[in-house]
């Protein structure tokens, strides 16, 4: 039914809120009247006025400030939704509102709004530039990543800066993911040797990889099993790389690689002798090499660790790489504490465990930060930040408490190993 002007100003005044709530729901609803229930002080009767989108843009403005969270979501899309409609030429008041009410809502605090906005946005050829750089920056991941892996508005300069700040792994692989991307973000994203990045980049048919980049990924693979699957599957393989994989791909994939239809004779040729040469005795020295290739994470952790070089900068590089069991391992090590414990801190995601963990690890408590973020994967809004710029913000006291909750006895000091 059509609710007429007069009836509508009745409800809007009226002391039940399932009839303003009505009344702001309604499309025929009159402007000015939507706008009086903008600041309505019934929650509800608000969220029906951000998803009307006859609601005029003043009263959209301060809506996206509400200190309701689903009115904010709603309004988040509503608004995002009519990005693909702003005229590109030219832009009136309503229109530089409309971007203004935008750029506040992809400031917002709770993440569900951004996520909101960046799920709105991720494909519009026309979104705002700078918004999209906002949101592909964000370190919840339900923000960036839908850019991250869809957005057209991201140039090459703007990933491989991205990429550059070494974002958390699952946001590299958004970017592996990318439909035709370029053989520099493919060059900048392989020297990350993120695990699991590399095996999206491999796994994706439309991503240039450059020969010789493909060539030292194939180098590297022995040690990461996830990317054996898509190098043999990887369309244009070279010879040279066909040949190195079937040294020591497992069974499986080398009846793949003989497989193929796709590769050349010479390339199956090549894949043949590296079999054969596969099934024969290996010198002393080979055997030894490929023995240290496939070396366990916490083996190489050890081995660092005896030799008095593992400091916070390898561990900063493995975290870099996404190397996760050697991070793990090299926390422990450098805290003197069992393996199951440093696991049982970072699983629990807790700020304060975690914090206490690098302490006794002695790391500088800038590290920490990127350890609670990137490794224990702890929101941005719940991190420990450094007091005064550099320090540890607990005392040495409630940081040993926080180890004796996770089972480790305090030793009354931290270890020195790494760099305060």
């Amino acid at each position: 039914m059509t609710v007429d002007y007069e009836t509508a100003k009745r409800l809007a005044a009226s002391g039940d809120d399932t009839e303003r709530r009505f009344v702001a729901s309604r499309a025929e609803t009159r402007p000015e009247i939507l706008y009086l229930l903008a600041s309505d002080q019934n929650a509800e009767v608000r969220r029906e006025i951000a998803r009307n989108t006859n609601t005029p843009r003043q009263a959209d403005l301060m809506l996206s400030t509400d200190p309701d969270e689903q009115v904010r979501s709603g309004l988040a899309a509503k608004i995002a939704a009519l990005v693909p409609t702003l005229p590109p030429d030219k832009i009136g008041q309503i229109e530089r509102m409309t971007l203004e009410i935008l750029e506040t809502l992809a400031r917002d605090q709770a993440v569900a709004v951004r996520a909101v906005v960046a799920d709105a946005l991720k494909e519009a050829p026309n979104a705002p530039p700078g918004i999209v750089q906002q949101l592909a920056r964000d370190l919840e991941l339900s923000v960036s990543v839908p850019v991250l892996r869809h957005s057209p508005i991201l140039t090459d300069e703007d990933l491989l800066h991205i990429i550059q700040a070494a974002p958390l792994d699952d946001q590299l692989v958004a970017i592996a993911q990318r439909a035709g991307v370029s053989g520099g973000v493919s060059d900048a994203i392989a020297r990350t040797e993120s695990e699991a990045a590399v095996a999206a980049l491999l796994g994706n048919a439309s991503a240039q990889i450059r020969e010789e980049t493909l060539d030292r990924l194939v180098e590297l693979a022995p040690r990461h099993e996830p990317w054996h699957g898509p190098l043999v599957r990887r369309p244009n393989l070279p010879a040279r790389a066909a040949a190195r994989l079937a040294g020591f791909v497992a069974d499986q994939l080398v009846k793949v690689l003989r497989s193929r239809k796709d590769l050349p004779p010479e390339t199956i040729a090549a894949v043949a002798d590296a079999v054969k040469a596969r099934v024969a005795p290996q010198p002393p020295a080979k055997a030894a090499a490929e023995t240290e290739e496939r070396e366990r994470p916490s083996d190489r952790a050890a081995k660092l660790h005896k030799a008095g070089q593992l400091d916070e900068d390898a561990v900063s590089t493995a975290l870099a790489q996404g190397d996760r069991g050697f991070i793990l391992a090299a926390l422990g090590l450098l805290a003197g504490i069992p393996m199951e414990a440093v696991e049982r801190i970072v699983s629990g995601q807790s700020p304060r465990g975690v914090t206490a963990l690098c302490w006794k690890a002695g790391l500088s408590m800038r590290f920490c930060r990127q350890v609670q973020v990137r490794l224990a994967l702890i929101p941005p809004a719940q991190v420990l930040n450094p007091k005064d710029g550099t320090d540890y913000p607990m005392s040495p006291a409630d940081m040993e408490w926080q180890l004796e909750f996770f089972g480790i006895k305090p030793t009354g000091k931290p270890s020195r190993s790494g760099k305060k």
